[in-house]
């Protein structure tokens, strides 16, 4: 399958997820509304990595984009610890319906875009404090080298980005044994399945349009296409949590989810922290 048809077998994948997590449990929109001070988990864990590269004032006051912001649960959580000038940008057209409206009724004013996050720089005409995205992004996207630019030149001089994202090592693995079972390198091509469902709880056959395309990209390659980007690399963490119960063996843990005693101990999840100089 050609690129194109495979991106817009994804777009129209999350369009039909974002009907599925916008009245799951798991993303528990009502509740989220109804207590102002929430923030999500996934937007805790990555203002943890991100926070020893902000000053003292953290995220409040800084202008800021989130990048595959999906229903926006996350981006308004960005806006509720002080964000300001808040954007956007998703993919799937009806993920940004529902950002629009959850937004409207936290009462925030945040511009929502629809674009694919390779090309951000050409949809969004502006500079940003912050660039953040996180938690099952860049599998989506074909390659980085478009994408790398893009937070390059959306970033203002000094501005900070921060990705935080499933660990490519997961992606070869399979875990019932624990084998290698696939590509862990880059460059071998889109991964190619189909799901009716997807990870909210009792999904199962409520996607329609049930085919992915994920493609690889390993830490060298995410960390190089900043670099060539011009951007500077201040961390980059392998983290043993991640957002959600991926796999059986995943326990509960402050951050989310954790490998249970007597499993491997490998990482989760993945940060890099960047500036643009």
């Amino acid at each position: 399958m050609h690129e194109t048809e495979a991106v817009a077998a994804n777009r129209a994948n999350w369009d039909d997820r974002a009907d599925v997590h916008a009245r799951s449990e798991m993303y528990d929109v009502e509740a989220f509304l109804a207590d102002p001070t929430d923030i999500s988990q996934v937007v805790r864990n990555d203002l943890s990595v991100l926070a020893p590269h902000l000053s003292e004032s953290g995220i409040e006051g800084r202008s800021l984009l989130h990048l595959q912001c999906h229903i926006g649960t996350d981006t308004v959580s960005w806006a509720r610890l002080g964000a300001v000038e808040v954007h956007g940008l998703d993919l799937s057209p009806n993920s940004l319906r529902h950002a629009t409206r959850i937004a409207a009724a936290d009462g925030r004013d945040i511009t929502w875009v629809e674009g694919d996050a390779r090309y951000a720089s050409s949809r969004i005409d502006r500079r940003f404090d912050t660039i953040v995205t996180s938690a099952g992004t860049i599998v989506w996207l074909p390659e980085l080298t478009d994408w790398a630019r893009s937070i390059h030149d959306l970033l203002e001089p000094g501005g900070v980005f921060v990705i935080r994202d499933d660990h490519p090592i997961l992606g070869a693995m399979e875990f019932e044994p624990w084998t290698i079972n696939d590509d862990y390198l880059s460059g071998g091509g889109a991964r190619t399945y189909e799901d009716s469902g997807t990870y909210t709880e009792n999904s199962e056959g409520q996607v329609a349009h049930t085919a992915n395309h994920e493609w690889r990209h390993d830490l060298s390659e995410v960390a190089t296409a900043l670099l060539r980007a011009g951007l500077r690399i201040e961390a980059v963490e392998e983290l043993p949590y991640m957002d959600w119960p991926a796999f059986p063996g995943l326990v509960p843990c402050t951050e989310g989810w954790a490998l249970g005693p007597g499993l491997p101990r490998i990482p989760l999840t993945f940060a890099i922290v960047a500036r643009r100089p």
